[in-house]
């Protein structure tokens, strides 16, 4: 059923502007971890004296703040690149094993049907067998009884010219 569904041409016009569509999502993920990556390591970098900090407290807190948000980037933008990747996988998975059902679902039918034919043939080949040894049979049968016919025929000859010189 799903097949017929995935056999329209529309699907397949579509599976090319997505694969597309992947590989810029990848891309652009994979730019905002690079980027989550780079922030993370500016903002861990910055240590602020104990003095500057007790005289800008906000200071201290607006580098906290940046380092929170950087990091909290990194990990979504890692977490979400892990994920499009296990599912690209899994899509991918799951189209090899749908191919594969497709052709073992076929390969199951071609045998199926050449079983069929074998075993036709094969009671075909039975039938003809026992006609043909019928036909022999019967054949010896004739052969037999001709052979029978001609040697009683010849038997009562033989008697009847015994019969004529005694």
């Amino acid at each position: 059923r799903w097949q017929k569904i995935f056999m329209i041409p529309l699907w397949s016009k579509m599976a090319v502007f997505w694969n597309k569509m992947f590989l810029t999502i990848i891309v652009l993920l994979i730019v905002l971890f690079l980027d989550a990556v780079r922030e993370v390591k500016k903002y861990s970098a910055v240590h602020v004296n104990e003095k500057a900090a007790n005289v800008n407290t906000n200071a201290f807190d607006h580098i906290q703040m940046k380092l929170f948000r950087s990091q909290r980037n990194l990990y979504l933008s890692g977490f979400s690149l892990f994920l499009w990747l296990v599912l690209r996988r899994t899509v991918t998975l799951l189209t090899q094993l749908a191919k594969g059902m497709a052709s073992h679902a076929a390969l199951e039918t071609q045998v199926n049907d050449a079983t069929e034919a074998a075993k036709k043939y094969m009671a075909e080949n039975e039938r003809l067998q026992e006609a043909l040894n019928e036909k022999g049979n019967s054949k010896k049968k004739e052969s037999a009884e001709a052979t029978d016919e001609k040697l009683k025929k010849e038997v009562e000859h033989l008697k009847a010219e015994l019969q004529k010189t005694s």
